[in-house]
């Protein structure tokens, strides 16, 4: 009798399982039905738009276009007119039986793409001849807008998502696209929204019937938020046509911000490029562009030696630690003497030089004699070496920023450690590393970490982390990383001294040829020696004297000396951003038209001969 009481209990509890599974499934869980109902109902992604990205001045410089991917049910797929398909979509019957292939491939059940990027003038006719081919469908998307064809080192590009991405994170699938760099990478999180579901009844012949269930089941996309760069595109656009045919860049950043102006890499390329079908044939040839490295960020990526811009820091900690005062004096007599060695200067003088005018004479002997003085004030240069070099990387130097920006390098400040290992012996003393005192030898620096400096200089001692964003979605950002000082271990006293000396640079040293009528500039012109062919182009400003609004950093690569090419390159952008106009035509259009393509192919033909450089079409 127990075991039949047993028995019915087990019955009652099994039944009591299935009726409360089958009210599940009937009445709380809808994907059953769904995937019931499969074979009438089409599930589409709606895809997210991206955010917009608007410059400093609110003009729309990345945006989004409409396009479509014709998408296909292998198990869905009819007989049909393989030849009529092809001619409508202008594809080859290799094409068409590859696609299909990989589809089922996939899956047999589950929509794959088929063509990508389907224009919208495109749409709207092959839209009417799609019923004719069973198991094909088109399903909308966006693609990415640059209306100005410029700044793409800056703003970035997107791809497809791969299957490791896919695998890693769960909220991107199969075909979606992200940051892969620039601020499409750095903000992709606020910029990719996120995607909805449409699910449509569709006909046995395809054609869709309208919203299952009245969109029930639906679910809207979310966009992604709206970004505003520092940038101003204009200015952007103006600093990449002053550097057309030659190679280098330009840093420009707001000191009381900051926030990044203008970052120009040459060569350079239109955006618009890297969208669409042909992206990835125009990526293989950007890429493979050894040359002139078109993706080649050189304003993050590229270290080079300072020269003589870095005078001005060294004449900074020299000031902050006492080795000199602004009376110091030293007397050139053609460059810097110790025993056998011997640096060359060229400022031509033969009398005491005080601090101020060692600067707008950019004389070798001065800093290379106040570099040792710094080092020498210490019991061994390693102890000296170690402290100059924290002095230096509290301007930016030396380390990374840590902001927005998706790429970069730390350059290269050397410390006790480096030469230590260098040397092999802790017995060196500071001229062994004398270099460091006009910015050359093993120091290195970015042109953003250069632009840096001189803001931290404008601002008397501080700086901003330079970044690339200043809203999202309307709000200013509060990220204290951005919006706090950072301070250099040099006092605010020593820096009128240094700044004075700066002025006289415009005034009556090398960069005197690139005054600005009626405004008040500070620089310092420099020549980087380079094994490579002709040495580099350098220079570093901020203006106006007072208040300062831009400081800038512009390396020109093989452009002979800063005043040819740097300095009067800077002073045209720094006119235009304070004054909105530039007056001198005749600058102007000099630099516009100058170009040091011969320079670049000599360097080709020393390094791999006349061969190479009537292969690469020049």
């Amino acid at each position: 009798m127990k075991r039949i009481t047993v028995f019915v209990i087990f019955l009652i509890a099994v039944w009591m399982a299935f009726t409360v599974r089958l009210f599940h499934i009937q009445i709380v869980d809808n994907s059953w039905k769904l995937s019931a109902e499969n074979n009438v109902i089409r599930t589409l992604k709606i895809y997210a738009p991206r955010g917009e990205i608007v410059d400093r001045e609110g003009r729309v410089i990345v945006a989004n276009q409409v396009a479509y991917d014709l998408m296909v049910i292998p198990m869905q797929v009819k007989e049909m007119d393989t030849a009529e398909f092809c001619r409508l979509f202008a594809i080859s019957r290799e094409f068409f039986e590859k696609q299909l292939e990989a589809a089922r491939n996939y899956s047999r059940y589950k929509p794959s793409e088929f063509i990508r990027y389907i224009q919208a003038k495109d749409y709207a006719y092959l839209q009417e001849k799609l019923f004719l081919f069973p198991g094909f469908f088109f399903q909308r998307r966006t693609l990415r807008y640059y209306p100005y064809s410029s700044a793409a080192n800056v703003l970035g590009f997107i791809g497809e998502v791969d299957e490791s991405t896919v695998k890693n994170n769960p909220e991107y699938s199969r075909g979606d696209f992200i940051g892969v760099a620039g601020i499409e990478k750095s903000y992709e999180r606020y910029l990719r929204g996120k995607h909805g579901v449409k699910r449509i009844l569709v006909d046995v012949r395809g054609r869709e019937k309208g919203p299952y269930k009245a969109g029930l089941f639906d679910s809207l996309a979310v966009p992604g938020s709206d970004l505003m760069a520092t940038i101003d595109i204009e200015l952007q656009m103006y600093g990449e046509t002053l550097m057309r045919n030659k190679r280098g860049s330009i840093v420009a950043i707001e000191p009381s911000t900051g926030e990044i102006l203008l970052l120009v890499t040459s060569p350079t390329y239109d955006p618009n490029l890297l969208v669409g079908r042909d992206r990835n044939i125009n990526y293989r040839k950007l890429y493979n562009d050894s040359i002139n490295k078109p993706l080649y960020d050189r304003a993050l990526l590229a270290e080079y030696p300072p020269g003589s811009p870095f005078k001005i820091l060294q004449a900074l900690v020299a000031l902050q630690e006492g080795s000199i005062q602004p009376s110091t004096t030293f007397t050139c007599g053609g460059g810097f003497r110790a025993g056998s060695l011997f640096v060359r200067c060229k400022c031509g003088t033969s009398y005491p030089l005080p601090l101020q005018v060692g600067i707008y004479k950019s004389c070798n002997n001065y800093f290379c004699n106040t570099y040792k003085r710094t080092i020498e004030k210490y019991p061994d240069a390693p102890t000296g070496v170690e402290i100059w070099s924290r002095h230096m990387k509290s301007f930016g130097l030396g380390t990374y920023f840590n902001n927005d920006l998706s790429t970069g390098r730390r350059g290269l400040v050397p410390d006790s450690t480096y030469y230590n290992r260098k040397f092999r012996t802790t017995r060196w003393k500071a001229l062994n590393t004398i270099s460091l005192g006009i910015g050359q030898g093993e120091m290195l620096v970015t042109p953003i970490q250069l632009a840096n400096a001189a803001a931290a200089i404008a601002n008397r001692g501080y700086f901003y982390t330079p970044h690339l964003v200043k809203r999202i979605d309307g709000k200013p950002i509060t990220d204290p990383h951005y919006t706090q000082p950072k301070k250099t271990t040099v006092d605010s006293i020593h820096f009128e001294t240094v700044i004075e000396g700066m002025f006289q640079v415009f005034e009556q040293g090398t960069a005197r040829a690139s005054r600005i009528p009626g405004i008040e500039l500070c620089g310092k012109t420099g020549t980087a020696q380079n094994p490579h062919g002709q040495d580099h182009s350098i220079f570093m400003a901020f203006g106006p004297k007072n208040n300062p609004k831009i400081a800038i950093a512009i390396f020109v690569e093989n452009g002979y000396w800063g005043s040819r090419w740097a300095a009067p390159i800077a002073s045209l952008i720094i006119e235009k951003y304070l004054t909105g106009k530039v007056e001198r035509k005749e600058l102007e259009r000099r630099m516009m038209e100058g170009s040091l393509q011969d320079e670049y192919d000599r360097q080709l033909i020393r390094i791999f001969g006349q061969k190479l450089l009537t292969t690469s079409g020049r």
